[in-house]
């Protein structure tokens, strides 16, 4: 079997960076950041969109038939996403950044084309699709920078990379302070082309890990989803599935009723529409902001504690949070404020993702570490898929988006019990 060498540094340095693993990092953190931007314009384009298209597709379109739609929409984007699995064996097989950037073509073509939807079935096909793209990114990015980046530098790279996600939660709610506001949900979507241009220079640019690259021939003649399940990596697998799961289903459920909570609790302030719209904005940005920093401390964190203890105390912050948010501030008479406090310690705990992108690549070698990380993020978007749905059941049966999102908070607490079965790999080289 061919290998891969690494350089070691002196103690105390840091390896250098060349050209090829800057360029590719920007490349994927940049694919990273517009695929939060996509995501999150769905969340803060929910209302108008659906207001529109609802009664032309002969729908009743009350608030609480919104909110039941729009969960069932979102359920459908996380379903795309689930099919991030397809992508893994391609990259295993073909290419890092090959794939990279076939995920990032997806998306951005999709995303674009829901702005010009008709009805509310053609919206939710157009997002289908761009979650198909969307899904696979993450996993296709994480393991690109793992590989490329030397073995001293890639957990920062990790943490560095997860924070491209909510960077783009960030530039959306700017695009939605400005195009949105002045131009409609549509204007929104056609933003979404952007992330075109992004693949084409992924493409054209970024060669594949040299860590890939000596070990090509063996990936071609291995069937990664089946050796996953293999009895080396078969217990892995299923805990690292689970605790994506419990990250999807409480971080999501949280993301996208945010901006739905937060309407409610300005309106309940007496704000009219155009105040409350950018109070969205401003809230969407304290949750980015707060997860951006949540992801630059966890790689240092996960050194110092471990990997393990360090999910488990992200999770827990997520267990108070959630609940405080939409069981709590949401139905204070002057909630508004408390709950947008409250969404930056939601969204620093949601840093945990970015344990994934340092964590799932250490336990995996090189020739299934892409179709691991896919299959792994996979499982948990189609259960989420599944929590949506009941979420939206609940919201319409409650008439109250709070306490149905404030009960996702469970999730976290299975999470904690789960962790102690995972594998351990702090002060571990990256597998070849």
């Amino acid at each position: 079997m061919t290998t891969a060498s690494v350089a070691v540094p002196a103690a105390g340095i840091r390896t250098k960076l060349n050209r090829q693993q800057i360029a590719g990092f920007w490349a994927a953190w940049a694919g990273w950041m517009l695929d939060g931007m996509d995501s999150v314009i769905y969340a803060l384009v929910l209302a108008p969109a659906l207001t529109e298209l609802l009664p032309r597709s002969g729908m009743d379109a009350s608030p609480a038939h919104i909110g039941f739609v729009g969960s069932v929409m979102f359920a459908v984007f996380l379903a795309g996403w689930g099919f991030s699995f397809l992508w893994g064996p391609i990259a295993d097989r073909f290419g890092r950044t090959r794939a990279l950037a076939a995920t990032i073509l997806v998306y951005a073509l999709f995303t674009g084309a829901a702005a010009f939807a008709t009805n509310v079935w053609q919206l939710g096909t157009f997002r289908f699709l761009a979650g198909v793209g969307v899904g696979g990114e993450w996993a296709m990015a994480g393991t690109y920078v793992a590989e490329a980046w030397p073995e001293d530098r890639r957990k920062t790279g990790a943490g560095y990379l997860q924070t491209g996600y909510y960077f783009g939660f960030f530039i959306a709610a700017a695009l939605n302070y400005t195009v949105g506001a002045h131009f409609g949900w549509r204007a929104m979507f056609v933003c979404g082309f952007i992330p075109v241009i992004v693949s084409v220079l992924t493409l054209s640019r970024v060669k594949e890990p040299p860590r890939w690259r000596a070990h090509e021939a063996e990936a071609k003649r291995t069937r990664p989803l089946a050796e996953i399940f293999s009895p080396k990596y078969r217990k892995r697998t299923v805990v690292n599935s689970i605790l994506l799961t419990v990250a999807i289903i409480g971080l999501w459920a949280g993301a996208v009723y945010e901006p739905a909570a937060i309407t409610t609790l300005a309106k309940k302030a007496g704000m009219l529409p155009a105040a409350a719209a950018k109070m969205v904005s401003f809230g969407t940005g304290v949750l980015s902001i707060g997860t951006i920093l949540g992801c630059i401390c966890l790689p240092p964190m996960a050194e110092r504690f471990g990997r393990k203890s360090t999910v488990a105390l992200y999770f827990a912050g997520m267990m108070i949070t959630i609940p405080l948010a939409f069981g709590w501030a949401f139905y204070r008479d002057n909630g508004l404020m408390p709950f947008i406090v409250i969404l930056f310690f939601m969204g620093f705990a949601g840093g945990s993702f970015a344990a994934f992108s340092l964590w799932l690549p250490e336990q995996y070698e090189t020739r299934v570490r892409a179709t691991a990380f896919a299959f792994a993020t996979s499982v948990g978007r189609f259960v989420g898929a599944g929590v949506n749905f009941l979420l939206g059941g609940l919201v319409l049966r409650m008439g109250t988006l709070g306490t149905p999102v404030a009960l996702t908070a469970i999730a976290f607490g299975v999470g904690i019990l789960v962790v102690p079965f995972a594998i351990e790999t702090t002060g571990q080289r990256l597998p070849e």
